[in-house]
Formats: structure tokens, sequence, C-alpha cells
């Protein structure tokens, strides 16, 4: 077992009378992508904020590379790349220009960095953009030429916030190609992500946060045999939620662990999924999903249905 290259101990941080991150402790290891999911306002970005240097924590510790946060923050920066939710690009600068302004930030001279724009414009996809300016691109191009940019200098560790937010499928695809090829590279990876499909793509482990606090943590699979039965049965369409909560249909719902109903969609989580469908079959008006259980429906059980607003 290697040892952790980044630990985080018990990290509290309040702000005014709330408590936005409580308590909360993890370790990343070498070639490790840890995923950190939770609804808006569960810590997660003041989590990375702390993890950078930008947020002092309350109480605990941060270390990395055999180094203290903050009171090593320039040693430690100088071994992250960092992509943001928010568009960071220099507008004024072609994209090369970006890899090399950037790269001078790391005390990189321009004969240092020359050599490695060619080859990020490539793995991000980008050589043929090499003199366009960042407003002349896409989304999924600014998204890919950020992350060109924070490897200018060769990371052990890459720390991103909701790096696919607004991309299409097209482009979120494309950046999910360029993340696992960094991973077999033998980087590691801190990622927020609202989205589960990118989770269980990418992340060797996860992190679920609520209210500040860790609510649970391990491998997305193992995560979903632990808190979830092994399949689901969404039913939807007219009639769907009268259907479901009609008296005589007291066995059908015994036939389910747990039965929860989302605006129009019925889902019944079970271990004996054809007895229920056999069941459903005879109300042919009904329209039927049978899935396994996924990151989703763990995601919502932990954490609940109730849309949060941002803040």
């Amino acid at each position: 077992m290697h040892a952790p290259l980044f630990e985080c101990h018990h990290l509290v941080k309040r702000y005014g009378g709330q408590t936005v991150v409580d308590d909360l402790s993890f370790a990343i290891a070498p070639g490790e992508c840890l995923g950190v999911i939770g609804p808006n306002g569960a810590g997660k970005t003041t989590t990375i904020r702390m993890c950078l240097g930008l947020t002092a924590p309350d109480s605990g510790t941060i270390e990395a590379f055999g180094h203290q946060m903050p009171r090593d923050a320039l040693l430690i920066k100088q071994l992250l790349g960092v992509v943001s939710q928010m568009d960071t690009l220099d507008p004024d600068f072609t994209c090369a220009e970006n890899l090399l302004v950037y790269g001078r930030y790391f005390g990189l001279s321009a004969s240092e960095i020359q050599p490695r724009i060619a080859p990020l414009l490539d793995f991000a996809a980008l050589s043929h953009k090499a003199q366009a300016k960042p407003g002349e691109l896409s989304g999924g191009m600014k998204r890919r030429l950020s992350l060109a940019r924070a490897l200018v200098n060769n990371p052990r560790l890459l720390m991103l916030d909701e790096p696919t937010t607004g991309l299409d499928p097209q482009a979120r695809h494309l950046m999910w190609e360029r993340l696992q090829a960094l991973l077999q590279q033998g980087k590691s990876i801190l990622l927020t992500t609202h989205f589960m499909d990118e989770a269980e793509r990418l992340c060797s482990r996860l992190l679920v946060l609520d209210h500040g606090k860790k609510i649970a943590e391990g491998r997305p699979r193992e995560l979903i045999a632990e808190h979830l039965e092994p399949d689901v049965i969404e039913v939807y369409g007219q009639g769907a939620l009268a259907f479901a909560q009609h008296e005589n249909h007291v066995a059908l719902h015994a036939m389910a662990s747990r039965v929860e109903v989302s605006g129009e969609t019925v889902f019944f989580y079970t271990a004996k999924a054809m007895p229920l469908l056999a069941a459903l079959s005879e109300h042919p008006q009904l329209r039927t999903l049978h899935r396994p259980a996924n990151l989703e429906d763990l995601f919502l059980k932990l954490t609940g249905r109730q849309i949060r607003e941002e803040g």
C-alpha cells in the first residue's frame, strides 16, 4: 500500500455561525481518482479551496507530498494542477501563449515551457487552435485548454472542480477520455462533480458530503451494494401515481424493499424484480423501466430528493 500523496485530517470551516465543513478527513493515493459528490451547499468547493491554500481551515490539518498546508503552500502548489469551475483563461493571449505565461508562474523558463506546449495542445486536441484566442473556442475547447494549462508544470495531483459543467455530451466524453489517459499515466485526481455517470466512470473511490459532513466513502460499486437494493423498477406514464397509491396494490408494494415517488415517476427498489415485473405487466397502461441500481440512486438515498438552491 503506497503512502497517500495528500491527506486531510478533521477539517473544520465556519462562516459566521454556519459550519460548512465539519470534521472532514480523507486521503488520496498515488494514481487514484477520488470523487467528491454532494448537493449544493455540501461543502465541496470550500474543501477544494482549503486544499489549495486559498482558505484556511478553522481547525484540522492538510498534508501534501510531505509538506504542510498552508505553511508550505508555495511548495505544494508547485506539484498541483488546478481546473476551477470558472474560466480563468487570459482572453488576450492565444492558446499557446496561455500555456507559456501560466508556466512562468511556476518559475519555469521559456526554454523549459516551449517543448511542452505542442504535446499539451495535442493532448487537448487543440493543435489546430494554437494561435486562436479563448474567445474563439467552444466551451469544450476552453475546458480542455484549462486542463492542458493545469498540466504545464507536470503536477503529481490534479484538483478539478466540476470540470465538465456546461459541456454537451460529446465534449464531456472527450474530457473523460483525457482524464482517463492521465490516470493511466499515474497522475492522481481530486474531482468534484454533479454528474453521477462521470463519478462512476472516472473515480476509483468516492466521498459523499452533505451539510459539510462525510456521510459515506468507498468504491462506487461497493457503496451501491452496501446502501441499495440491486434492482430498480421505474413506473411512469398516465395514472402511475394513482396506481402506486391505490390501496388495492399493497401486495405489489410488498414485493419491493422501498418505494419512492419523484415527480411523475414511482421507483420500486427490490431484490426480487421478476415477480414485481410480472405483476406490473397486468397493467399495460403503465410504462416501466427495469435497471440495476446506480450512483444516482445512491446519491438520492443518502442526500434526499429535495432540490437544494445554490448558496
